[in-house]
């Protein structure tokens, strides 16, 4: 982790979960961070929680990566500030269990996970690896996938309508960003992460499922990946990397 000493980190969907535990260790392991989410308060909460001697590592940001122009905006802001981004998170996601696909009147609910799952990443990606390529740096971008990106789970929580398209799309995207940013001559390099479930806040009543018996990840074992990758060498490219709970039926 030598090489990201003071190097600037931004993580999308910092507020809770996992994008919040990310951009905790990221700054504990000597990155300056710029955490983006919707819950600006929830952010500065993050920030307040870290020792005293790192909080002024981390930069709230309030962002809505479903806004292009928001985005734009953002990445403006981190270019005039920090001169650039070296390190790229993609974990902004949602999803909506229970709803299907066929269900009535439900445009709005799916629409919202196109634009945040996809359309999101897309923005932000576009943005961050532009300005690395501008920098010709060695830059490293993670995308937050999940397993339901690589085969369709019978879920718990019920139908996942439109996360699993989704996530699919990631990984072809990440596949599409490795070819790209090999043909531009750069060195930046993609990482595709597929956790199975975890403990978080993106459906409601995970803990109840844990104490039902259901295998779930923590967090910080989703962070952990994210720290792995970002100590290989130069030379290495980590592409994908699958995680499952021990037990996990999925």
């Amino acid at each position: 982790m030598e090489r990201w000493q003071n190097k600037v980190a931004v993580v999308t969907g910092a507020s809770a979960g996992i994008g919040a535990t990310i951009a905790a260790d990221l700054v504990k392991n000597g990155l300056i961070v710029v955490a983006l989410a919707r819950r600006e308060e929830r952010l500065r909460e993050n920030q307040r929680a870290l020792p005293e001697n790192l909080q002024f590592r981390y930069h709230p940001k309030k962002c809505d990566v479903r806004n292009e122009d928001e985005i734009k905006d953002t990445f403006t802001w981190i270019e005039t500030k920090f001169k650039g981004v070296d390190v790229f998170v993609n974990n902004a996601g949602v999803v909506a269990a229970g709803v299907e696909l066929t269900g009535a009147n439900n445009t709005q609910t799916m629409r919202n996970i196109v634009e945040t799952n996809i359309m999101g990443a897309l923005y932000c990606v576009r943005e961050a690896f532009n300005l690395m390529k501008k920098r010709n740096i060695d830059g490293q971008i993670i995308i937050m996938n999940s397993i339901a990106g690589h085969h369709i789970p019978v879920s718990p929580v019920g139908p996942l309508n439109m996360y699993p398209p989704a996530k699919f799309a990631l990984t072809a995207m990440a596949e599409t960003y490795r070819q790209e940013f090999a043909n531009a001559g750069t060195k930046v390099k993609v990482t595709s992460i597929s956790p199975g479930g975890v403990l978080t806040e993106i459906v409601p009543n995970m803990q109840k499922l844990r104490d039902s018996g259901i295998s779930l990840l923590n967090p910080e074992d989703v962070s952990n990946a994210v720290l792995y990758v970002l100590s290989t060498p130069l030379h290495v490219q980590v592409h994908e990397i699958i995680i499952k709970p021990l037990g996990e039926k999925l």
